[in-house]
């Protein structure tokens, strides 16, 4: 309870910087202070974030945007014209300084996107003028009147709304794969990896974007070349995270990624932590939630490799975490397929999960038990 307490207070200072910046920002109207460009200062605007950084903030400015104009739609729904009014304010001021932080740290916005940014703006002021309009009448019939048009307004916000930020998820996310596609230095790859990996981490539409660009394969490109060996592991990490959903499978069988996976984890000269990801993408891709498992018909041809090297990484693990990740995925492979228990079987498979189960050290959590 306590450490929920720390999380909650701690959530709630991060979002009180937004807050408070939104309150200046009502006095800003977005404006910068000097009213020529100081150079200067926008380095150091830049440079205070990394690109991370910049699109968590971007991620969390969206997520209140998102809360306000629902939350706006409830009170809307209640005659609360008082609340609606001071609501759309704040939503105004989000927007603004969203997309100031945005150009702020980004220098490839489009045309497309500057077209968004300017009728999303448009369209903010107008609701913020519309709501004020209805603040100052107590007529019931007028307000009912203008309540439909409040709602259409609304809509069109959201809308905008939407278009731009996946505008621009979809461009950080080619910006990154870019990084990817034409870096040969090592410290680059290894930054836009990372970058790729906190965005896959924000759900199943940000791994649509990310496989729908192109990210599976150019994530694939770093594990058949040697000189990114050491980036085997958070690479496969990150294409665990994408392949979650159905395009990210699609872009899996068509760069041939199981054949790829099955001689990363064949391959005796790669590390502990290599073998133990490429298992985690196997177990990412074989399980039995997933309802999209059954175009994998390139698995089946390395099926015995696959489970081969999988009995043998449960046996030699290290660790708790390299088991479950071993185990999780042979769990996964039976219910995928019956030809993987005879494969077991003839690897006398049971007696090395049962013999690990008595190593507290390997088999340390209920989760590795339930695989078992």
């Amino acid at each position: 309870m306590h450490l929920i307490q720390v999380d909650s207070v701690q959530r709630w200072m991060e979002d009180l910087k937004l807050m408070t910046d939104c309150e200046c920002m009502c006095i800003l109207q977005s404006k910068p202070i000097s009213l020529e460009k100081d150079e200067q200062n926008e380095l150091i605007l830049s440079s205070q974030y990394s690109t991370c950084d910049s699109l968590q903030l971007l991620l969390k400015r969206a997520w209140i945007i998102s809360t306000e104009l629902t939350r706006i739609a409830q009170k809307l729904e209640k005659n609360r014209w008082q609340r609606v009014h001071s609501m759309t304010v704040r939503v105004n001021c989000h927007v603004r300084s969203m997309i100031n932080e945005y150009n702020n740290f980004s220098r490839s916005s489009s045309e497309e996107m500057h077209r968004l940014e300017k009728l999303l703006v448009d369209k903010c002021s107008e609701f913020t003028a519309f709501t004020e309009r209805c603040l100052q009448t107590e007529d019931e019939e007028i307000l009912k009147s203008m309540k439909s048009c409040v709602n259409e307004t609304l809509t069109t916000v959201a809308q905008y709304f939407g278009q731009l930020i996946e505008l621009v998820l979809t461009q950080e996310a080619q910006n990154l794969l870019r990084q990817i596609e034409l870096s040969g230095s090592l410290y680059i790859t290894e930054s836009a990896v990372s970058s790729l990996f906190s965005l896959a981490q924000e759900g199943a539409h940000l791994c649509r974007i990310i496989a729908k660009e192109g990210g599976v394969v150019a994530l694939f490109k770093i594990c058949r070349q040697d000189c990114f060996r050491c980036l085997y592991p958070q690479t496969l990490r990150t294409l665990a995270s994408v392949c979650c959903v159905e395009e990210g499978m699609h872009q899996l069988e068509k760069v041939d990624g199981i054949l790829c996976l099955a001689d990363i984890l064949t391959d005796t000269s790669h590390s502990e932590a290599t073998h133990a990801e490429a298992a985690a993408v196997i177990a990412q891709i074989t399980s039995p939630h997933l309802t999209f498992t059954q175009h994998l018909s390139s698995f089946l041809e390395n099926m015995e490799e696959i489970v081969t090297a999988l009995v043998k990484l449960c046996q030699e693990a290290s660790s708790g975490e390299v088991f479950l990740l071993a185990s999780a995925a042979l769990a996964n492979i039976t219910f995928f397929d019956t030809m993987a228990c005879e494969i077991l079987l003839q690897l006398n498979a049971v007696k090395i999960l049962l013999a690990a189960c008595s190593d507290k050290h390997i088999v340390d959590t209920p989760y590795s038990r339930d695989q078992v």
